[in-house]
């Protein structure tokens, strides 16, 4: 399988329900590196998994749509734990979306797969990783 990983930041802030969360009930912030992975079993007709310049903006606009926002406050999260997980799993399947509308460019409906990873910390992160059932 080959992969292609671009790299980008998003800051949030956001609180948890549950006892489980501990102080991270309350509101507080996190600052996440957020890797997205585009894999392929096989390389388009230029040779590559996707084109790296329209997946980091594909990136960027997927976390634009919320980054310094509290995500309490956010209709599209309203009722949610936005866990690390959960974050990664809503990235994950924006970008899917945005491959499905051609914003990666026609060649990007040959991507078998898209792994999301949110690095809360050099020491903890969190993925989801889904597989694409694309046209082309």
């Amino acid at each position: 399988m080959f992969s292609i990983t671009v790299r980008d930041h998003v800051m949030i802030a956001h609180s948890f329900r549950g006892e489980v969360f501990g102080p991270a009930q309350r509101l507080h912030g996190a600052t996440f590196l957020v890797d997205a992975t585009f894999k392929r079993v096989e390389l388009d007709s230029d040779n590559i998994v996707v084109d790296i310049g329209l997946a980091t903006v594909e990136l960027n606009k997927v976390l634009a749509a919320f980054n310094y926002r509290n995500l309490d406050e956010e209709p599209q999260f309203a009722g949610i734990n936005t866990s690390t997980e959960w974050l990664a799993k809503y990235i994950a399947d924006q970008l899917a979306e945005k491959i499905s509308e051609g914003a990666l460019g026609e060649g990007a409906h040959g991507i078998d797969a898209i792994a999301v990873t949110l690095h809360e910390s050099h020491v903890a992160w969190a993925g989801y990783e889904r597989a694409l059932r694309t046209a082309g």
